[in-house]
């Protein structure tokens, strides 16, 4: 009988270790708020963990979607939509979408732990260059 399961080895062949991750864990690493870290990765995907608190900037993403998971605190998410602005209210265990091209302004007023998933190729402040623009992220 074949073995229907696949081994751990990733394309290049090197044997990978598969782990649970653990969000609390992972928060409590780091202190910062609006420095994305990375946490692991799906197929072309980075899942990555930012604590927010304030307000961020306006901006958009050309050319990625990205997923904002509440794990902790509420998460305001304004967006600019067919020439109108509104706000969405993210709690914890709720997530948003915001596709690519729309613009949004994430903001807390108390520190909030988000989950992210989005591709790779997403710069954390979009189509705007700041003092907030993480280029290259942190693995913990």
């Amino acid at each position: 009988m074949q073995n229907r399961f696949r081994s751990s080895r990733n394309p290049k062949g090197m044997k990978v270790r598969i782990e649970k991750v653990n969000f609390a864990q992972k928060f409590s690493l780091f202190t910062e708020h609006y420095k994305p870290k990375i946490i692991g990765e799906v197929n072309d995907l980075h899942v990555k963990v930012v604590k927010l608190q304030g307000d961020f900037l306006w901006h958009h993403h050309d050319n990625e979607d990205e997923l904002f998971l509440v794990v902790k605190g509420a998460l305001r998410m304004r967006v600019r939509e067919d020439g109108a602005e509104r706000e969405l209210l993210i709690m914890p265990g709720e997530f948003v979408i915001i596709p690519r091209g729309v613009e949004h302004l994430p903001s807390a007023e108390e520190e909030t732990h988000v989950v992210l998933l989005e591709p790779k190729t997403t710069l954390n402040t979009g189509n705007v260059e700041s003092q907030r623009t993480v280029r290259d992220l942190q693995h913990i």
